[in-house]
């Protein structure tokens, strides 16, 4: 960890994660906690998000939780509402909710279609939104979870290219938008990340793994924390000019198949 990332504290901040009660998005909610900041987790599922709150515990954060979907906007506002109350408004908003599943487009319903736009696109405007009356600014990061797939087209991935895609239009159209009121709108585009829902659904078997792995420029999956400790950089005043960014910690994945370069490599 670079001594700029290790210095940066978040001690007085207020961050609100959305979809943190697992995978990514809790390892962000952590990291935050962590460097100081009060955290709010705001997700489906009440045992999750009781779960989740309780982990953040052990950094002696003040945490609070909250239950809902963020496609229903009046839920997501009053949830940002009421913790924005509690604690004299929020200054970081991190967007992760998410959803995925493999489908070529012929073999998907319009309501799965649907599913993951609503999800992923309209949750994230949702969740953006309603954070802005909130917000203290000027100071505010938001930053949404996209993915690859917002930036390359991919075969069976249509919903979320197409999510994705919409989800990263977004962001740089509200950092140009919120900009002058001193808001940072960015957007992290993780790779495959281990131990997470959306790997073990993409690669559920050793051999679809190494296959994946096999693609990728430098051979290998992410861990939470390395899209942790990029959320906890853009969240700091390390990051204070940067806005509108797309930031891909992917191990190469936007770039595509990168397999062929091994048999193309210098050997010995």
């Amino acid at each position: 960890m670079t001594d700029a990332l290790s210095s940066a504290s978040l001690a007085g901040k207020v961050a609100f994660v959305a979809g943190g009660s697992s995978g990514i998005n809790l390892g962000i909610a952590q990291r935050l906690a962590r460097a100081g900041a009060a955290v709010a987790i705001f997700s489906r599922s009440g045992d999750k998000v009781e779960a989740a709150v309780q982990s953040l515990g052990a950094w002696g954060c003040e945490a609070g939780g909250y239950t809902g979907d963020v496609r229903d906007y009046d839920v997501t506002e009053s949830a940002l509402r009421d913790f924005g109350q509690r604690h004299g408004g929020i200054d970081i908003v991190v967007s992760g909710a998410a959803g995925n599943f493999v489908s070529p487009a012929l073999g998907m319903s319009a309501n799965g279609f649907k599913a993951v736009v609503d999800i992923d696109l309209i949750g994230t405007f949702n969740v953006f939104r309603a954070s802005y009356a909130h917000l203290r600014r000027p100071g505010a990061s938001l930053i949404a979870i996209t993915a690859a797939q917002g930036q390359r087209p991919t075969p069976f991935q249509a919903h979320v290219c197409a999510a994705k895609a919409g989800v990263n239009m977004l962001v740089q159209t509200l950092a140009m938008e919120w900009g002058p009121e001193g808001v940072r709108v960015n957007a992290i585009s993780p790779g495959p990340i281990a131990g997470t829902e959306g790997m073990a659904r993409l690669t559920p078997t050793a051999e679809a793994e190494e296959r994946l792995k096999a693609r990728l420029a430098l051979r290998t999956y992410g861990t939470p924390e390395d899209i942790a400790d990029l959320a906890l950089f853009v969240s700091s005043d390390n990051a204070r000019f940067m806005t509108g960014a797309i930031l891909c910690c992917d191990g190469g994945s936007v770039l595509g198949d990168a397999s062929a370069v091994t048999n193309a490599l210098p050997k010995g």
